[in-house]
């Protein structure tokens, strides 16, 4: 993938929006209001994504990004489930990730470039990354606020894929070039921060908790 100046910005909210999370769960040491099932389902996006990260090379910086996601996720869901696992709200989070994974898998077997299981895995991938964020927006909805800096984090992990969106406008106009798989997945995923751009719009940048309305 070529890079513009959307897509590095993409990348540098994608890897603002991991330190603002491992920054809050390690200053807080706590995982209140984190949804680790969000976290596991990021752990799987990643590791299926980069299966090839020690067979094929295309530059440091791909490399280092793809180090960086796979450890900082792993990291993420150590500090959840393990390290500061007491603080976990497990009662809150109870969305149901076969809900998605599945739809998710079965998706990669009828759409993907290559039935091959690179092709697949990195299919899957991307299709799990357009929903993974359910439960986290689910864990919010149903204890109806949000801390700011968690607030922060969501918006900076939306805005990464909105980005992306832009990122592949240009290169359709300036190369011709399209992935219909990478492009559908992530309108569906700018799409479901919908309601939390709004709120985050309207009430955390006005120096308010994000609180959802019942």
């Amino acid at each position: 993938m070529s890079m513009t100046l959307f897509r590095l910005a993409g990348d540098l909210s994608h890897v603002l929006a991991i330190l603002l999370l491992l920054y809050k769960i390690w200053t807080t040491k706590s995982a209140a209001g984190i949804s680790g099932k969000t976290q596991l389902m990021f752990c799987m996006v990643y590791v299926t994504r980069y299966l090839d990260l020690f067979t094929s090379f295309i530059s440091v910086y791909n490399s280092t990004m793809k180090v960086l996601f796979i450890s900082a996720s792993v990291a993420t869901v150590y500090l959840i489930y393990f390290k500061f696992k007491a603080t976990y709200d497990g009662n809150h989070d109870t969305f149901r990730m076969e809900f998605v994974i599945v739809p998710a898998l079965i998706l990669a077997l009828i759409w993907n470039y290559a039935f091959t299981f690179f092709e697949i895995s990195w299919a899957f991938s991307i299709f799990l990354e357009a929903v993974a964020i359910l439960p986290q927006l689910f864990m919010v909805t149903k204890t109806g606020e949000a801390e700011n800096i968690t607030s922060h984090y969501l918006f900076a992990l939306g805005s990464y894929r909105a980005l992306y969106i832009l990122n592949w406008i240009d290169r359709y106009y300036f190369e011709g070039h399209w992935d219909p798989i990478a492009v559908t997945a992530g309108i569906v995923q700018t799409v479901l921060y919908g309601d939390f751009f709004y709120l985050y719009f309207t009430r955390v940048i006005k120096g308010r908790k994000l609180q959802v309305l019942p």
